[in-house]
């Protein structure tokens, strides 16, 4: 944590709440920036559109008798487009700040 902090990046941006909950559950998983593009796309994108998802169909889709199908693209589409945002944007901040490789920082005992 530790080059991180000392990024100037804000806590909330390099430990979201999905990474801080699964570190407590014993689960080791690397911060957002040190997590490949796929993984973090995949995650993100899964995440927010089954939340966004199953928001929209209590709220909005079921009372307008959207299709299932339909609604089911839509949160895929979304989850999709969220995901890739988001492992862009990390990918940009691992860039901007040259942070290593997470197996490195793994094997030297400095974990972030």
């Amino acid at each position: 944590m530790v080059l991180l902090e000392k990024s100037g990046i804000r806590k909330s941006n390099y430990l979201p709440p999905a990474t801080a909950l699964l570190w407590r559950l014993g689960v080791e998983v690397p911060p957002p920036h040190f997590a490949s593009f796929a993984s973090t796309a995949s995650v993100a994108g899964l995440y927010f559109g089954v939340i966004w998802g199953t928001i929209m169909w209590l709220a909005v889709w079921s009372s307008q008798a959207a299709s299932f199908a339909s609604a089911l693209f839509s949160a895929v589409f979304a989850g999709v487009l969220f995901g890739v945002s988001m492992a862009a944007y990390y990918a940009y901040g691992r860039k901007k700040h040259q942070f290593p490789a997470w197996d490195s920082l793994v094997n030297e005992g400095d974990a972030a």
